[in-house]
């Protein structure tokens, strides 16, 4: 008999029918009652066991984590929280779990723990629903893409070229680290590396995707980007996934938006197709609140909050205006910024960006146009001379989640920005043929896909919501 999932289970009218189901056990109570899921639902089958029909040495392999395929009658449930159970004839032990060892037992664990058991983790109900969810916004991005005349492109992963101008990027070498090459200035010698010249691991997929969209018009990247910042705090990855479209013929405004309603998008996707996950993670995120201070609560539980995103028009503000708001502000005036904006030119915080949204708009926030000297230099210079046609996102509990701009199609402009910036014109040629070729107005944004799955699920640490994080001191797994 073919098994079918518990999610199909647990939908279907009992009418004593033979099924089967694979899946993990969660508990196993009074030698009768199995609890198993398989990970298509957060919710588990119960299966209902005679320990006097099967051989006590069977009955003793099963425990948490063992796995089982279970065949037995669909009935109606006489127990709560579930409308059908399973009267189990046969049980299969595809492997044991023991039960002194194994550690993702029926109880509450610590973030810190699973992430030390981020090969298990997923066996809990949390991490479960989280993955799922992120599951269905990474369809829910190809799907609004593609629904919207974007086509799908793979941006390199080993560039020559640092799109951000961070310099924090992790090198891609062949060459032997206790003993590479020198040329006669005693410098390594990256013309003897596997590649002919000094390449990273990409921090973005942006100034490729433009090239792609100056002859396909409307792309997009979503695909892993990395980053060797030395950054612990619970908003950083090393290594992470960005989304990235570029669209020719597009300015400040068509960019954000387009940004806008993206977003919009994929959350009523998700709202619409992981009701149960969020439900739980819900639930998960209002105990845990309880545990806080009142002050340090939410205002909006998890389901509203995402709802509140897809049902609201976005603020969008000038970066002078929210230099004014900020300047002017209780927390500025009293000092309990940490960074203390005293200045237009400054560049903003994440506590600046969450002020905005959470205190003083109450909403989602798009600021735009930026000083150029706090921007990177291909974002499109304003006639003032000061400031670029860049945009970020703004949103509560996270702050900057989307980040943007139009891009400088003039190519004289593009030059003179790069020299001020010491950035060779040789080491982005293409780039400038870009300029020189067929040039017209393009923008594009970035948004890092575990920000915007931390913000959907409503975990707190974006470890969390990556299957397994990359951070400094960590690659275990």
């Amino acid at each position: 008999m073919d098994s079918i999932s518990i999610k199909e289970i647990l939908s279907t009218a009992p009418k004593r029918q033979q099924v089967t189901v694979n899946g993990w056990v969660k508990t196993f109570r009074s030698n009768r009652f199995i609890a198993l899921n398989d990970g298509s639902t957060i919710h588990n089958v119960q299966c209902v066991v005679d320990f006097e029909q099967f051989d006590e040495d069977l009955l003793k392999q099963i425990a948490s984590g063992a796995a089982l395929k279970v065949t037995g009658t669909l009935v109606e449930s006489q127990g709560r929280g579930q409308s059908v159970e399973i009267q189990a004839n046969d049980i299969f032990v595809h492997g044991p779990a023991d039960p002194e060892t194994y550690p993702i037992q029926p109880k509450k664990h610590s973030m810190e723990f699973l992430r030390e058991k981020a090969h298990l983790r997923i066996r809990t109900n949390t991490f479960a629903a989280v993955m799922r969810v992120r599951s269905a916004l990474s369809f829910a991005v190809h799907k609004y893409f593609t629904d919207n005349g974007f086509y799908y492109f793979h941006a390199p992963i080993i560039t020559g070229s640092d799109a951000e101008g961070a310099g924090e990027m992790f090198r891609v070498t062949t060459l032997d680290c206790k003993n590479p090459p020198l040329t006669e200035d005693g410098e390594v010698d990256h013309k003897e590396d596997f590649f002919g010249k000094e390449t990273n691991l990409t921090v973005s997929g942006q100034l490729e995707a433009e090239a792609y969209a100056m002859g396909l018009g409307k792309v997009y990247t979503f695909g892993p980007t990395f980053r060797a910042e030395n950054s612990n705090t619970s908003r950083h990855l090393a290594e992470f996934w960005m989304i990235e479209p570029e669209m020719a013929f597009y300015d400040l405004n068509a960019n954000m938006d387009l940004a806008e309603d993206f977003i919009k998008g994929v959350l009523s996707y998700v709202l619409e197709n992981c009701a149960d996950d969020l439900a739980f993670l819900e639930k998960r995120l209002l105990d845990e609140e309880k545990t806080k201070p009142q002050a340090e609560r939410s205002e909006m539980a998890l389901i509203e909050k995402l709802k509140f995103i897809v049902d609201n028009n976005f603020k969008r503000v000038t970066y002078t205006e929210a230099i004014d708001i900020l300047r002017n502000s209780k927390p500025n005036k009293k000092k309990k910024f940490q960074y203390v904006i005293d200045e237009w030119g400054a560049d903003l915080q994440s506590e600046h960006e969450r002020f905005l949204v959470e205190k003083h708009f109450k909403c989602p926030v798009i600021l735009f146009d930026y000083p150029a000297k706090i921007k990177a230099f291909y974002m499109r210079l304003n006639e003032d001379g000061k400031t670029v046609r860049a945009m970020d996102i703004l949103f509560p509990g996270i702050g900057e989640i989307v980040g943007g701009s139009q891009r400088e199609e003039r190519l004289d402009v593009l030059r003179e920005k790069m020299a001020e910036l010491d950035i060779p014109e040789e080491e982005l040629w293409w780039y400038l043929d870009l300029r020189k070729f067929g040039t017209a107005v393009h923008s594009g944004f970035g948004l890092g896909f575990e920000r915007l799955v931390l913000f959907a699920t409503g975990m707190g640490n974006i470890r969390d919501v990556i299957p397994f994080p990359r951070t400094p001191q960590n690659a275990e797994f």
